[in-house]
C-alpha cells in the first residue's frame, strides 16, 4: 500500500476511496428504500469489468463491507434497511 495509509485505522477509508472494486452512485447507502439499494448495486456490479468475482459476490460484498466498517456506529433502522438489501439482491439476482 502507499505511504497515505498511515496506521491500521484508516485502512477503510483507503478502501473506499482507492478501491477498483465498484462505481457506486452517490449515497447509495443512506437510501431508505431496500430495493433501490440492491437494484443501484446490481448494476454497479454488472457494468464493472475490474470485479474479481461474480456480479452477485461483488455487489454482496461492497454492501458487507459497508456494514461492517460501519460497525457499531451503525444505527438500528439503518442496519435493517441494509439488512433488506441484502435479501433484495439475492432476489435480484436469483441467488
Amino acid at each position: 500500500m502507499p505511504k497515505e495509509r498511515k496506521n491500521k485505522r484508516n485502512w477503510s477509508d483507503y478502501v473506499t476511496k482507492h478501491s477498483f472494486a465498484l462505481d457506486l452512485e452517490e449515497g447509495v447507502f443512506t437510501w431508505d428504500n431496500p430495493r433501490k439499494i440492491a437494484e443501484s448495486l446490481k448494476k454497479s456490479a454488472e457494468a464493472s469489468i475490474r470485479q474479481k468475482g461474480t456480479s452477485f459476490q461483488s455487489a454482496m460484498s461492497m454492501l458487507n463491507f459497508y456494514i461492517n466498517r460501519a460497525g457499531k456506529k451503525l444505527k438500528p433502522d439503518r442496519k435493517k434497511i441494509l439488512k433488506q438489501a441484502k435479501i433484495e439482491l439475492r432476489k435480484l439476482f436469483n441467488w
